[in-house]
C-alpha cells in the first residue's frame, strides 16, 4: 500500500506499483470508440502510461496536454492516458483541445487496471479512482520507470519519466 495525499490529507492506494525491471501486468482497457485495448496491442512500442484520477481536473488535464506536446518528438513511443473517466469524456476533452498525440483509455468497467497496478485509491473521498502515476514500459512490456506522485494535485516528473525512455 502506498500513502499519498490530497491537499495534505492522507490517502492509501490498494498496493504498490509494478517494480522497475518487472513485466507489466496485462490489461484490457476501453478505447474512446468502446473497443478493447489489451497491452498486447502495443507490443513493439515504448509506452508512457500517464495515469490520473479524472480528465476533468486541472492537473490531470495539464498532464495530458504536456505529454501530448512531448509525444510528438518521441520515436516508437505511444502515450496512453488512463483514467476511470467514461470514454466519451476522454474523447470530448481531446477533441476540444485538439490533442492527437496521446491515446485515451478507460478503466471504467471494473477498475481492474488500477487494482492490478496497485494504484487504486482506497478509504478516501476519491476511493476507486486512480492515483497520479507515470509508468514507462519498453518495447517488451518491461517497466523502466514508475512514479507514484506523492500529492495528487502535483504534476509528475515529466523529465525523469521521458529520460527513462
Amino acid at each position: 500500500m502506498a500513502s499519498i495525499t490530497l491537499g495534505g490529507n492522507p490517502i492509501n492506494t490498494n498496493g504498490e506499483l509494478p517494480k522497475v525491471g518487472s513485466k507489466a501486468p496485462d490489461f484490457k482497457l476501453v478505447k474512446t470508440d468502446l473497443s478493447i485495448a489489451p497491452l498486447a496491442d502495443y507490443a513493439g512500442s515504448k509506452l508512457v502510461l500517464n495515469i490520473f484520477p479524472s480528465i476533468d481536473t486541472g492537473t490531470c488535464a495539464t498532464s495530458v496536454r504536456t505529454f501530448n506536446e512531448k509525444a510528438s518528438t518521441l520515436e516508437n513511443t505511444k502515450v496512453l492516458c488512463i483514467s476511470r473517466d467514461l470514454p466519451f469524456a476522454q474523447k470530448r476533452f481531446c477533441g476540444a483541445e485538439g490533442l492527437e498525440n496521446v491515446e485515451n483509455l478507460s478503466d471504467f468497467r471494473d477498475g481492474s487496471f488500477g487494482k492490478d497496478y496497485g494504484l487504486a485509491m482506497v478509504e478516501s473521498v476519491l476511493a476507486g479512482l486512480h492515483s497520479r502515476v507515470v509508468i514507462i514500459l519498453d518495447e517488451n512490456g518491461t517497466v523502466k520507470y514508475a512514479e507514484q506522485v506523492p500529492e495528487i494535485a502535483d504534476e509528475p516528473n515529466y523529465e525523469a519519466a521521458l529520460n527513462s525512455l
